[in-house]
Formats: C-alpha cells, sequence, structure tokens
C-alpha cells in the first residue's frame, strides 16, 4: 500500500513524469451514471473542451513536457494522462479555477459552466477510462475518505 501511495504522490505532470500507469487493484468497481447526465457531460466535452483536449480526450502529446513559454500543455483526459490521480473535487476545482499560475493555459469556466455541467464533463471523461484506471482511481478517493 505505501508504494502505491509512493509511485502516486509526483503527478504534477513535470518532465520525467512517464504518466505511470494504475497498479493492479481488485476487481468489483461497478461503474453506473445516468445516461442523461453522461449525454450532457459529452455536449460540454465537445463545445468547450474537445478544441484543446482533443476529440478524443487524448490531449496534447508533449503534454509532459514545457512549451517555449514554459506552460504545460492540455493533458490526457482519457486515463491514459495524470487526470485519474485527482479526486473529483479536484478536478472541478481545475475546471472552475483554471490552471495554477505558471502550470498551463486552463481557462477558468466558473460562471461559464454550471456545478451541473462540471459534473457532467468529469462524469464523461472518467467514462473514457478504463476498468483498471478507474478502479484504483476508486480506491485511491476511498483512502482519502
Amino acid at each position: 500500500m505505501l508504494l502505491l501511495l509512493l509511485a502516486l504522490t509526483g503527478c504534477q505532470g513535470e518532465e520525467g513524469d512517464a504518466g505511470r500507469l494504475p497498479l493492479p487493484v481488485p476487481e468489483g468497481m461497478k461503474r453506473s451514471a445516468d445516461p442523461a447526465l453522461l449525454a450532457q457531460g459529452e455536449r460540454v466535452y465537445r463545445r468547450h473542451c474537445a478544441g484543446c483536449h482533443a476529440a478524443d480526450a487524448s490531449g496534447d502529446p508533449n503534454w509532459r513536457k514545457r512549451d517555449t513559454e514554459g506552460f504545460f500543455p492540455p493533458p490526457p483526459l482519457n486515463g491514459s494522462g495524470h487526470a485519474w490521480h485527482h479526486s473529483t473535487e479536484v478536478l472541478a476545482d481545475f475546471i472552475r479555477n483554471g490552471s495554477p499560475g505558471g502550470k498551463g493555459r486552463m481557462p477558468a469556466w466558473a460562471g461559464k459552466l454550471s456545478e451541473q455541467e462540471i459534473t457532467a464533463v468529469i462524469v464523461w471523461f472518467q467514462s473514457l477510462w478504463s476498468q483498471q484506471v478507474y478502479d484504483t482511481w476508486f480506491e485511491i478517493q476511498q483512502r482519502g475518505r
């Protein structure tokens, strides 16, 4: 358990972060979401997020490396990046308030997206995650409570 925690602590997206894949955890975390919520999330994503994070949520291929201006490009949200390292609350905060200073160009969506839309878009991109990634994310969330 300690090794898993240590492996997951470096999710800052700095150069050298290999986008570590999750370690296997017991199966059984079933995902279910309201189809209407998923559809809303996909609409929000297509309208507001796909332009930067790609239509398939694969992000910028160089998301781990700062660009010429020192910013990190948009990361994948499809489970192949580090979004799964973050709690729902942290993901919602990134969407609401944008990138922390000097880290990226993510705009703040507070006042432009409702809390329902923010929740829906998170549920939608999490639906793209493999079961293994989702199970690992879920396990991490349970330990943090």
